[in-house]
């Protein structure tokens, strides 16, 4: 489980040993915070596009800036290693960057899946991946699974 999680240089290899073998890969990237079925679903789905998934993973800093001081509730190595435990996921690579442009120039993914709460155009990192040739493929939520919602039911019911 750990071979799966890698640095940038190490995946910048693994990168350019798929595009010779002419492997489809797909990226994704987030916080995955809170794992949850609405998670496992999502990476799933962007597996089933291509034969490689590569997850850039937000750091500690990265989540803390985005999400607020009281976020991540994991540790960035403790979300690494549970989603690289899953059988959809072929490599994790966990960057400090607020956005994945950096990672995203670095290994030029065939595909790059976000959740349906984004449209292509309006992601950052969408003209860089239309200059190289890229594909964004926005995927469709499942309604009422989200890091957002299981943490707000965790607060609602309260110390047990």
């Amino acid at each position: 489980m750990d071979s799966k999680i890698v640095t940038r240089e190490a995946l910048l290899r693994i990168r350019q040993s798929l595009k010779n073998q002419q492997k489809t890969v797909v990226f994704t990237n987030g916080c995955f915070d809170i794992l949850h079925a609405g998670h496992v679903a999502y990476l799933e789905d962007a597996r089933a596009l291509g034969d490689a998934l590569i997850v850039g993973l937000n750091s500690d800093a990265s989540v803390q800036r985005l999400k607020g001081p009281t976020r991540p509730i994991n540790t960035e190595l403790n979300r690494a290693r549970v989603i690289a435990g899953l059988q959809a996921v072929d490599y994790v690579c966990i960057f400090d960057e607020d956005t994945p442009i950096t990672l995203i120039q670095t290994i030029q993914p065939d595909i790059h899946t976000k959740g349906g709460d984004y449209s292509p155009t309006t992601l950052p990192e969408y003209e860089i991946i239309k200059d190289y040739g890229g594909k964004v493929e926005i995927i469709p939520f499942r309604p009422g699974l989200s890091s957002s919602s299981v943490i707000a039911t965790i607060h609602a019911r309260g110390p047990q």
